[in-house]
């Protein structure tokens, strides 16, 4: 009955997801330009990409273009996870950011998450940004305090999580991911691709679909 029960309330997230998904779409269709032509050929990870699992040799290659305000990646966030471990050891599950202009934390949110990274705890920054999105989110400004207090508690050398919140270099790094995005033509999160696939999200469970077909070859 349990699960029976968490089944349901994960399908109703993801049908909700994909309603603010494909309303968020519409939106960006209308004010992105055209993505040229030769976008679909962008390698879909580069080297220094951030790798939450790692399957190893010959296992599918998963990449999430997301924006941590994103309340869409907020509400995949339990279904990411789930997936994670029911393919553990079989898919390599990458993230990169793509914040979003209409979210005013999201890009603070994206310096706090690779300021972690250089002290190797990206993913303690990515479970706590999700789990408390809703503290920050959908602020009228700007609260970098509010991520500054996430590192302390993770215990983060403060010294150097400012200094690498104020490092251009830093804002750079979450531009490229945004860049590479947008000659991919990502133009809402979350955005997926299997294997450099990109996957259009219309049933609840089409990622997991994608990654199925992707594992039988």
């Amino acid at each position: 009955m349990k699960n029976s029960v968490k089944a349901t309330l994960i399908a109703i997230a993801v049908a909700i997801v994909l309603l603010i998904v494909g309303i968020v779409f519409a939106i960006t269709q209308q004010q992105q330009p055209a993505a040229s032509p030769e976008g679909g050929s962008q390698p879909t990870v580069r080297t220094d990409s951030h790798v939450l699992d790692d399957g190893g040799e010959g296992a599918v290659t998963v990449v999430e273009f997301l924006d941590f305000e994103c309340e869409a990646c907020g509400a995949f966030y339990p279904v990411v996870e789930e997936l994670r471990e029911k393919f553990d050891g079989e898919i390599t599950y990458v993230v990169r950011y793509f914040p979003l202009p209409g979210h005013i934390n999201s890009t603070q949110a994206a310096l706090a998450a690779e300021a972690a990274a250089q002290q190797d705890r990206f993913e303690d920054m990515y479970h706590r940004l999700f789990e408390t999105q809703a503290q920050w989110g959908e602020q009228s400004e700007e609260t970098p305090e509010v991520f500054r207090a996430f590192a302390e508690e993770l215990g983060l050398d403060m010294a150097a999580y400012d200094a690498a919140v104020a490092d251009p270099a830093t804002a750079a790094r979450v531009q490229t991911d945004k860049s590479d995005g947008e000659k991919l033509q990502v133009n809402s999160t979350p955005t997926f691709f299997v294997d450099g696939e990109k996957v259009e999200l219309q049933e609840w469970d089409d990622l997991e679909q994608a990654i199925e077909k992707a594992l039988e070859g």
